[in-house]
Order: structure tokens, then sequence, then C-alpha cells
């Protein structure tokens, strides 16, 4: 894409954002359309981005202050600016694009700050205290009635779940490695990667009803992130080299992606059915990949620039 390395990206139906935190740019890629990129200049460095249906949450770094600023992909323009105080780790957003939720951290505390779309304000909901706290993750689930959190700390790491509604901490469920993603199935199950230096690489299930934990799977070296399908079937896995494609149900890795160089974020379309890597030189690459159903299918991969063919799955 000629625009330096990539930070994240975000997929929907019809788009793909891509934060190019090198060259202080969005580029709104439309995979299905013969059209060039859009690219929208932004403030500072962008480094995360939440997408809902026509709006792109882009969250920047500038001197002054981090910033959340709203990107309607429909005309490629910046429609909202939202400077914050403290650091911004992380963004998701509900899905109805109502809200933004913007992960901070301060020198002795966490919170999320809450940005009203429709009432152009910014609330604040308190995580927890303590010196060396952080937000690495955080996703709305289904309904956008809960909000997930992941907090690490020197003393281990924890999933706070958030009533939307009232803006309140209503539970906390805690791991031990750090928690690195977070995402929701369409049942509602979560699931939370975590990853370390002893335990590597794990999956933990969570039941939103009793918020236990219901399964570990090992997923990987050193994850970073990861790619839920809707169904919670499959979740693809960026670690340092190759993006994992993991079986939930089996617990097993069916399939291994690599791209032209180290990958840094995964996003799948609304569809379940294509599956975006980005990497650190700056290339997106798309895979036709298994839709939520049928679950098991081949992989094969479909037009869009450098595009690398994937072995069946063999499940």
């Amino acid at each position: 894409m000629d625009r330096g390395p990539i930070a994240d990206l975000a997929a929907n139906a019809d788009s793909i954002v891509v934060a190019n935190y090198g060259d202080d740019s969005v580029t709104v890629l439309r995979p299905d359309s013969a059209g060039a990129p859009a690219v929208v200049p932004v403030d500072g460095e962008p480094f995360a981005v939440a997408l809902t249906d026509d709006r792109a949450f882009v969250v920047s770094s500038d001197i002054e202050a981090d910033i959340v600023q709203v990107i309607d992909t429909r005309t490629n323009s910046v429609v909202g600016n939202y400077p914050l105080a403290l650091s911004v780790t992380a963004v998701t957003a509900g899905p109805d694009g109502k809200r933004a939720y913007a992960a901070r951290a301060g020198h002795d505390h966490v919170d999320v700050a809450v940005i009203d779309i429709t009432a152009d304000r910014v609330g604040t909901v308190d995580i927890g205290a303590g010196a060396g706290s952080t937000i690495d993750a955080l996703t709305v689930d289904p309904s956008g009635r809960r909000l997930y959190v992941a907090v690490t700390t020197s003393r281990g790491s924890r999933v706070v779940v958030v009533d939307t509604e009232t803006a309140k901490a209503r539970k906390s469920i805690a791991f031990g490695a750090p928690i690195r993603d977070l995402a929701v199935s369409a049942d509602g199950n979560v699931y939370a990667l975590t990853s370390d230096l002893q335990a590597r690489g794990v999956i933990e299930v969570i039941d939103p009803k009793t918020f236990a934990i219901t399964a570990s799977i090992s997923a990987g070296t050193l994850p970073i992130q990861m790619a839920l399908s809707a169904d919670g079937a499959r979740a693809y896995v960026v670690d340092y080299d190759q993006v994992a494609v993991l079986c939930t149900v089996t617990h097993e890795v069916v399939e291994t992606i690599t791209v032209g160089a180290r990958p840094v974020s995964a996003a799948l379309n609304a569809s379940g059915d294509r599956l975006y890597v980005a990497d650190v030189d700056g290339s997106v690459t798309a895979f036709r990949v298994a839709a939520p159903a049928p679950m098991y299918s081949p992989f094969d991969a479909v037009a869009f620039d450098a595009v690398r063919e994937l072995a069946p799955a063999g499940v």
C-alpha cells in the first residue's frame, strides 16, 4: 500500500480500515470495488482502530494528547475529534456505532472513556487503581450491553465486566498471564487470549452466565492478537511469524498462514468468509476462509493485492 508500517486494521461487510502509524494516515479499502483505496490524513500517529457499519474509530498519538478520531467510511472524512487525557491503549465500539470505548492508563489507575457520538460527550468508567496497571484490550458483546475489559497489573490480570447502561463494573474474572486480546462470539461466550514466557499462548473461554472458565486452549508461542469467527469455532491467532488457524472445538491448529513479513494484525469481514492480515512492512493480504456455517471447509486465497495460497484445512 506504500504507506509504511501498519499498526492495526479492522474490517466489516464493505470496508477494511488500516492504521498507517508511520504515515499519519488511515487507508480505507473496499475489496469488492475497482476503485482506488482512499487515504484519510489524521492528527498524530494512528495505532488502533475499531469499525462499525459506517464509522471507524481511530486512536492516534499526538505530541499534546491521544486522540480518538471518527471517520465516516462512506465519505472518507473525519467527522469527529476527541482528545483524551492519559494514555489511550485500546479502542472498541458498540454494535450500533453510537458509542466508542477507549481504554486509558494513568500513573496509578485505569479507566475507560465512553464517547457518546450522538450526544457528543465523553463519560468515564472507573476500572481500578494500582501503579503499573494497564488495559491491553476491550470488546463489547453483540447485544451492546456488556463491555469486557482486559486489565493487567503487577500481580496478574483480570477481565472486568462492565454494564454499559449503568457504566458500572459488575464482575471481575482473575487470570495469571497478561491478556493480549478479547473477543465475543455470537452466543456471548468470551475468548481471552493470554501469553507469557512461561505458559506461552492460551485462549481461555469464559461462560457469560456463570463467568467460569470452561476451556483452556493452547494458542501459539507469544501471540499478540486474534480474530474470532462469529460462531466461535475458529480463532485466527497472530503470533510472531505466522497466523495460526485454531479450531476451538477440537483445540487443534488446522492451518498456519504466513505473509511477506511479520504479521501485526488480522480481521474478518462481516460474513466471516474473508480474513485480512496486515504485516509490519505495510502490506495487507486477503484469504478466503471457512464461513461460520458450514464450520469446516477448505481455505482458498482470494484476489486482493499479493495473495497467498492456503492448503485445505484437512478437517
